[in-house]
């Protein structure tokens, strides 16, 4: 079994067209496993339930930002290890310094493309 066969992906995005946009280049990838959240809150219940090896999350969301879910993710003892890329349009050098405090893995710049999706994601996880 490949990595993209087994890889357990999290999709958080408020908006759905992003949420539709981020799962279709998981399909190109041959990435199959995946669920999808549309809020910060219900997204960090779901994965402390439901660890999955990565989070592919949208920064600019109401109630729980991105960075809000990496912070949760990261001081609970279940999710603390799962890998996390920070999606957004404005990669401000204040989101980026906080996201590496909070120990994320990548961040992926908006608009992005499959193959930019690709390598950022197998920085963090290895070869797909």
């Amino acid at each position: 079994m490949s990595l993209r066969d087994s890889l357990r992906v999290m999709v958080v995005d408020d908006m759905s067209t992003s949420r539709g946009i981020l799962t279709q280049c998981l399909d190109e990838l041959g990435i199959k496993n995946y669920m999808v959240e549309n809020k910060g809150q219900s997204a960090f219940q779901t994965l402390v339930a439901n660890p999955v090896h990565l989070v592919l999350s949208d920064y600019n969301m109401p109630g729980m930002d991105g960075l809000g879910l990496l912070k949760a993710l990261r001081e609970h003892r279940v999710t603390q290890r799962v890998g996390f890329i920070l999606v957004t349009g404005k990669p401000t050098p204040e989101i980026v310094e906080v996201g590496r405090r909070l120990a994320m893995n990548n961040i992926i710049r908006k608009p992005f493309t499959v193959a930019t999706m690709k390598q950022s994601i197998e920085q963090v996880v290895g070869r797909l």
